[in-house]
């Protein structure tokens, strides 16, 4: 058999990475590595294949999820949204060679030690880091980027320039272009039941975010929290019924 040279390439690259790679994390579509790209500092995500789909279309939506997932972070990135810088990508190995975030923490963890180190005006404290939460996704929707998992563990704290928060957005794995309202009301509402289920008394702090999205995507905001507040009602159905 005769290997192409692309083939060849990739499986360089994956040797001299795998020489220092660790094992960070394994979700439910891709395991995410520690490790170098030509001397950076890297992370390397890598979908697997799943048994149950026929090789050919499993094949072909780990591709077009993978250049997705790319598009967004590229387009984020023209935008001036903080993403990870895309290094490399290896559709033979089905992985994303992308820059590591150094020196930051996620902001579930930024949100969880400063309520229990300020337990009295915890909120207050949060209110930059929620504005700024708001003004990046305003500026992403405008941009009819949808992430499709916004949580606050997706979210980066990298420090902070002239008292205003640096935070990066990461994981796109399951991000879509979309203009429909609809789509974007739905990505707050999964922001909003990740950041209250995981950081109870925190209402106030997606008020905050809410407001300085509506800021931002001026021109969408009536339509987006419109339909966001349909998602809430369709939630509340669901969890009467349960």
């Amino acid at each position: 058999m005769r290997w192409s040279p692309r083939y060849l390439f990739s499986q360089y690259l994956m040797t001299l990475i795998e020489m220092d790679r660790k094992l960070v994390q394994q979700g439910a579509e891709a395991r995410l590595y520690s490790g170098s790209f030509y001397g950076r500092p890297c992370m390397v995500k890598e979908r697997f294949s799943k048994s149950y789909r026929h090789p050919t279309l499993d094949k072909s939506l780990t591709s077009q999820r993978i250049k997705g997932e790319v598009r967004a972070m590229l387009r984020c990135r023209t935008q001036g949204i903080p993403t990870p810088t895309v290094y490399m990508v290896d559709q033979e190995s089905s992985s994303i060679y992308m820059e590591l975030i150094e020196d930051s923490m996620t902001v579930r963890q930024h949100i969880a030690d400063t309520q229990q180190q300020y337990p009295e005006d915890a909120v207050e404290r949060l209110q930059p880091i929620a504005a700024e939460i708001g003004k990046l996704l305003g500026k992403m929707h405008s941009n009819n980027i949808v992430h499709g998992d916004l949580t606050t563990s997706n979210m980066l704290l990298k420090g902070w320039v002239d008292e205003r928060p640096v935070i990066v957005l990461i994981d796109f794995g399951l991000s879509h272009f979309e203009n429909l309202a609809e789509d974007k009301g739905v990505d707050l509402y999964v922001l909003e039941r990740a950041l209250l289920s995981t950081h109870p008394g925190t209402e106030d702090l997606f008020d905050t975010v809410l407001k300085y999205y509506s800021q931002t995507n001026k021109k969408e905001a009536v339509d987006v929290m419109k339909k966001l507040e349909e998602v809430r009602m369709r939630g509340r159905k669901r969890t009467m019924v349960g």
